[in-house]
């Protein structure tokens, strides 16, 4: 019997996969965010060009769509901890290979690129098996309990990963990819520690025709259409994460520990924002608070690209992840219950490969633009983008703009 399939019994401590799933979660972000911030500086110092901070989400962007219907068929037919363990012992080996390198004097712009096309490649892999992994651990009345924890454990990771890299950083730059590297050895142990039932479903195999199915769904669902187009363009448009490196060091004159600070900014307005939406759930006039939301953070973005000033920046960055967090969650919520159940595998496939590629699809795009236009106009037009597109998107979606509660989708029907 699965985890899935026993009674709940106590809270979420007395089930140890879980446990070692929820530290594995944390140590492996923490060394994803804090090698993150290396990365970034590394290449910014080594070249000194905004395109290549840009060309760092076009590399982990090319294998999110690429792999997509690759990394379906393997977290359904194999054992989902050999490939969360292999993806982290990937990230293991970029960490330790970059560490060699800085010690060595021999790290380049090209290798940090190998390395960066890696760690996009072990990442398509390990997030969705990862979380797949989560249903196996606890029983299903615990589930909702589970996300919640399995969040908080990503956004403290969020927020503690980059300043503690940018902290080091300042300090002695080869210790924070060696100190990287302990966090993903870390993160297989626990890996390798938990025992799940394994249970491998019959299901049609992975095809351009079943993807195709669900293309099709969604375009026939208005309110659906609107509100993965909408997270679509405006994390697109708002990407500026990948030219922190340049407003820390050039504009703000803040250093690595001032860029692992901005990095950490959007988590935790994100997290505060999660721990009252719990509380507090948005239950009415989503549709309106949901563009609200997206104009707050493009009004974010506006301030945060006209800043001069480190504390305004880092408040302008927490407000944007907190808007960003209410957002989120009403799309998240809304996409689960305007999908009946035979279709939310491929209508999620369909969210994660237009939304979640989008986030480094949107670094490239601000890189681009800074090198054509400067940093702060790259950020100030994925500001005014934002408001323009919630704007449009309320006229060109008027059922989403008037909707007023959740609603199941075995409760109503929409014409198509």
């Amino acid at each position: 019997m699965s985890a899935a399939d026993e009674p709940a019994k106590g809270g979420l401590l007395q089930h140890r996969p879980f446990v070692f799933l929820w530290f594995a979660r944390l140590f492996a972000t923490i060394g994803y965010q804090a090698l993150a911030v290396v990365i970034g500086w590394s290449i910014y110092e080594i070249t000194g060009s905004a395109f290549d901070l840009g060309y760092v989400g076009l590399l982990q962007f090319i294998p999110a769509v690429i792999l997509t219907l690759i990394i379906g068929h393997v977290a359904d037919r194999y054992d989902r901890r050999v490939t969360v363990r292999l993806a982290q012992a990937v990230y293991a080996l970029c960490a330790i290979v970059m560490t060699v390198a800085m010690l060595g004097g021999w790290l380049s712009r090209e290798l940090l690129f190998v390395l960066v096309f890696a760690i996009g490649c072990a990442r398509a892999f390990e997030l969705p098996t990862n979380q797949s992994l989560v249903a196996a651990t606890v029983p299903v009345k615990l589930m909702p309990r589970a996300v919640a924890a399995w969040t908080s454990a990503n956004q403290t990771a969020v927020i503690c990963g980059p300043a503690l890299g940018g902290f080091i950083y300042a300090f002695e730059p080869r210790a924070v990819s060696a100190m990287c590297a302990a966090f993903f050895l870390a993160a297989i142990a626990c890996v390798s520690l938990m025992r799940v039932t394994r249970h491998t479903p019959s299901r049609e195999p992975p095809t351009l025709r079943s993807v195709l199915a669900g293309f099709d769904f969604v375009r026939s669902r208005s309110r659906l259409l609107g509100v993965i187009s909408l997270d679509l363009f405006v994390v697109l448009l708002g990407g500026a994460t990948a030219l922190l490196p340049i407003f820390a060091k050039d504009i703000l004159e803040a250093g690595p520990i001032g860029l692992g600070l901005l990095r950490s900014a959007p988590a935790i307005g994100a997290l505060l924002t999660a721990a009252v939406l719990s509380r507090f759930p948005v239950e009415r006039h989503i549709g309106r608070k949901m563009f609200a939301s997206v104009a707050v953070f493009g009004a974010a973005t506006i301030v945060f690209a006209l800043s001069t000033s480190l504390p305004l920046s880092i408040g302008a960055l927490a407000v944007l992840g907190a808007a960003d967090a209410v957002s989120v969650v009403i799309r998240f919520t809304l996409v689960q219950v305007e999908t009946p159940d035979e279709m939310r595998g491929r209508v999620a496939a369909i969210n994660y490969l237009f939304v979640g590629s989008s986030n480094t699809l949107g670094e490239f795009e601000s890189g681009v633009l800074a090198g054509w236009f400067g940093a702060v106009p790259s950020v100030l037009i994925g500001g005014i983008g934002s408001l323009l597109v919630a704007g449009l998107w309320m006229m060109l979606f008027p059922d989403l703009r008037h909707l007023d509660r959740f609603q199941p989708a075995e409760n109503k029907k929409e014409d198509t």
